[in-house]
């Protein structure tokens, strides 16, 4: 499975409360009629944590499908369209940032409904090579980190072959 991770900004006339409230209640609806989605988790920052601070983004939406064809499927949908014009009720459009994603759970566990989910934004050194950095992180970096006893799931999302094809260079390696 490929998962969509989508970064994401309000529109500047709402709060926060406002975004979350609309995302929460509205859009989910409008995400739930797209033909070939497997799965769809909407994370929200703590906005009482925050303080005066913006976050860097107001929401992460993850959106799995099966393959590259079923996400082809999907934005040649007219469901995908309703979501384009919905999202002008709460997103800056202009500033959401995709990356497409491979997962590797690297500890399997359990998710409380009261559990908190921290997503990291990584990028690598740029004299390591692709490859290179997946396979440290995934394989030395991920086991130290799931071996922390106050995490009950790790998971890691590493952007796909293809976000670097042609030079091109997604906007983070990875997640997680």
């Amino acid at each position: 499975m490929i998962n969509a991770i989508n970064l994401l900004k309000r529109r500047q006339d709402l709060s926060g409360d406002e975004f979350q409230q609309y995302w929460r209640s509205r859009h989910a609806d409008v995400i739930a009629k797209l033909p070939g989605v497997r799965r769809y988790v909407q994370s929200h920052p703590l906005l009482d944590i925050c303080g005066d601070d913006d976050p860097v983004y107001d929401g992460v939406a993850e959106l799995w499908a099966d393959d590259s064809q079923a996400f082809r499927v999907i934005g040649a949908s007219d469901a995908y369209i309703a979501v384009q014009a919905d999202e002008e009720n709460f997103l800056d459009r202009e500033a959401i940032v995709l990356v497409l994603t491979d997962e590797h759970v690297i500890k399997e566990g359990s998710v409380d409904d009261n559990g908190v989910k921290c997503i990291r934004f990584f990028n690598r050194r740029k004299d390591m090579p692709v490859d290179e950095f997946q396979i440290y992180w995934r394989e030395r970096y991920g086991p130290t980190i799931a071996a922390l006893p106050s995490l009950d799931r790790y998971v890691q999302y590493q952007a796909r072959a293809g976000g670097y094809a042609k030079g091109r260079q997604p906007a983070y390696d990875g997640f997680d």
